[in-house]
């Protein structure tokens, strides 16, 4: 990995743990704001708390050494917690501005997910490569 890449992956990774940590933490407060949101949405209240403690998880996985399966398991859920949280705004018709969020933390998972250092790695994908 290049010093470039590495600094890349680092910054992208703090990026994503610092809105990953304060949006689940904002969610697990449940602050008037963030459950007036999450109705117009369509969402229940309770969903606030199973985001919250996924995402505090999700954070301390990632930023921990070693276990490259389940940091898998945090960056796809990281993924797919926003991507459906950009579907979910798009749908209710929630204003144009709310999807900055989302789509930054997108960005973000994509950016660290790639650049990710080989020991945080599954190497799956090279096995099956070279086997065939």
């Amino acid at each position: 990995m290049t010093k470039r890449n590495k600094i890349i992956y680092w910054i992208a990774t703090i990026w994503l743990a610092l809105g990953m940590l304060s949006t689940g933490i904002v969610q697990l407060l449940k602050t008037e704001d963030e459950v007036t949101k999450i109705t117009q949405l369509g969402y229940p209240v309770y969903i606030l708390t199973i985001l919250g403690i996924w995402k505090i998880l999700g954070v301390v996985v990632m930023l921990l050494p070693k276990m490259p399966v389940v940091k898998e398991w945090a960056y796809a859920g990281f993924f797919f917690t926003m991507t459906g949280a950009v579907v979910s705004h798009l749908v209710s018709g929630s204003p144009v501005g709310e999807l900055f969020g989302p789509v930054l933390l997108i960005v973000l998972t994509v950016v660290s997910w790639y650049l990710r250092p080989e020991s945080r790695n599954t190497n799956q994908l090279k096995t099956i490569s070279n086997e065939q």
